[in-house]
């Protein structure tokens, strides 16, 4: 194992940034509790604490005691609701005859909940409009309910395909028609299409843009050594068509699940599957090889890796930058693997700090999430164009600490949960640039079909794209790239042949494990 020491860091006024904060949780709490006022509170959380709705609505379910049917009805009226919030500001524009900005949140997230009900839900007209004003009364102002209670009924006057075609009316560019339609934003859809046709299926783009809005599945992994996919089959999942360990839940909460409660298996995307079992199969492994997770949290992927690395006699070495994100990791891996050392430090520096101490590294890069739109319908109205450009940045100063680590003839999986050219391809056009002969990209497409050999793949690229339309999976960039092995000097030779004829002639001379040539890592004072 990487010869570490672990640095604590200043555990103060630190905020979880995936988690969300208790405030809409306490909220809840003085209300009537209903599918639709926790609803409405989880887009006012989102909105008021920039809470992560796959994070909150849990907890607002959790203190509900709502059956499992209202439930459900909660979560479609308010993912739904989150991901069609362009397209619904956009009438509420019209039928309020004023811009949303000048709309108390309260009163807009009601007309946003209540447009849903309308035109994406099979509510009753009467039902949507009387609920939805009398959740007005309980919630705003005498006259705040009068006006929420016009505009909806001006919403109801049409049906979806009138309003869709009132909305786009005038639109010639067709990202701004689409953004409209598919409620993205227009930058968004125009960084997709480019991806898309980069990938040769230009065609694909309203596809995807569709599959955006549904609702996906949830996806488990069989973490090898500790369950099979028969055993999650036999608790009635489906099987998945995409990774070859990966299977679906048709129903019901993966908690349910014995195998999911005992830590056997994970919920897991089949494309984070596919990435982390493309780094182990990407060559063959050797005995005694030393594993790196450089930006390990939450430790989905880690998991993964820490149950294969059991299998084959590696060892794995796992980072955080911040100590809340290490403690995420090793609770996933406590059921695993409770012994992977688990560092917390900037990824950054890694490389310096152990030079060329690594096998095979997973770089699972912060990136924009924008191939994960379907599972977080608030994150396409939280990024920009701006942010991708801050965090490409990053990206690359991760990519030059990454392959710093990394052996001679090793490994790195440079991977991404986006499909934005900037924070894939052009990263590694980057490192090839400026690495030369010393980065070979392997041809990652042989090595996705090993794992499943039905995998829709454009083999005329070497790096992999997944995407939600094809693949069924989260839109996951994946790039294979080997580290060049040095040539010997000659007067290197000369000391190893010299080494060699002593260790030969000494009987009791055995061979040693060489450690990863490190540097300890020092507490920061």
């Amino acid at each position: 194992m990487n010869n570490y020491e672990r640095r604590t860091p200043n555990r103060g006024n630190q905020r979880r940034d995936d988690q969300p904060t208790n405030n809409s949780a306490r909220r809840i709490r003085h209300r009537e509790i209903s599918s639709r006022s926790i609803a409405y509170e989880l887009l006012n959380g989102v909105d008021r604490d920039d809470a992560y709705a796959n994070l909150l609505l849990p907890k607002l379910l959790d203190q509900s005691n709502l059956s499992s049917r209202d439930s459900a009805f909660a979560q479609e009226l308010a993912f739904g609701t989150l991901r069609m919030r362009g397209f619904y500001d956009a009438i509420i524009e019209k039928c309020a005859n004023r811009s949303v900005g000048e709309i108390d949140f309260g009163a807009l997230n009601l007309l946003r909940l209540g447009a849903h009900q309308l035109l994406g839900m099979r509510v009753p007209a009467h039902a949507a409009l009387s609920e939805t004003v009398n959740q007005a009364r309980a919630e705003l102002s005498l006259g705040s309910v009068g006006f929420v209670n016009g505009v909806l009924r001006r919403v109801s006057e049409k049906s979806r395909e009138e309003w869709l075609e009132i909305t786009t009316a005038n639109q010639s560019d067709k990202a701004e028609a689409l953004a409209r339609e598919y409620s993205h934003p227009s930058w968004i859809i125009r960084a997709l299409g480019k991806a898309l046709e980069s990938d040769g299926c230009g065609e694909e783009l309203e596809a995807l843009l569709e599959a955006d809005n549904v609702a996906p599945l949830v996806s488990l992994v069989a973490l090898p050594g500790l369950a099979t996919v028969d055993d999650l089959l036999d608790d009635g999942c489906v099987m998945g068509i995409a990774s070859p360990i990966g299977v679906e839940l048709p129903g019901g909460e993966p908690s349910d699940l014995y195998l999911i409660r005992s830590g056997q298996a994970r919920v897991q995307d089949q494309g984070s599957q596919l990435a982390a079992l493309a780094l182990i199969a990407a060559r063959e492994v050797t005995p005694n090889e030393e594993w790196l997770d450089l930006c390990a949290g939450p430790g989905g992927k880690a998991a993964l890796l820490a149950a294969a690395a059991l299998e084959v006699g590696a060892d794995l070495v796992c980072n955080e930058i911040s100590d809340h994100r290490a403690v995420l990791v090793e609770k996933a891996l406590e059921r695993v693997n409770p012994k992977v050392y688990v560092r917390v430090g900037d990824g950054r520096d890694l490389g310096a700090e152990a030079p060329e101490g690594f096998d095979r590294i997973l770089l699972d890069a912060p990136c924009s999430g924008l191939g994960a739109l379907r599972r977080r319908p608030e994150s396409r109205w939280r990024k920009t164009a701006k942010d991708v450009a801050d965090l490409t940045k990053l990206q690359e100063q991760l990519f030059d600490s990454a392959w710093a680590g990394l052996k001679p003839g090793g490994v790195l999986a440079y991977v991404t949960c986006s499909p934005h050219l900037a924070e894939t391809t052009a990263i590694v056009e980057r490192a090839q640039h400026k690495l030369g002969a010393e980065l070979t990209v392997l041809d990652a497409v042989p090595v996705l079909h090993q794992l499943n050999p039905a995998l829709k793949l454009n083999k005329q690229r070497k790096t992999v794209q997944l995407w939600p339309q094809i693949h069924g999976t989260d839109a996951m960039f994946i790039a294979l790239l080997q580290k060049t092995e040095r040539p010997i000097e000659p007067e290197a030779k000369a000391t190893i042949a010299v080494a060699s004829e002593i260790l030969d002639s000494t009987d009791d001379a055995k061979p040693k494990r060489v450690k990863p040539r490190t540097k300890k890592i020092q507490p920061k004072v």
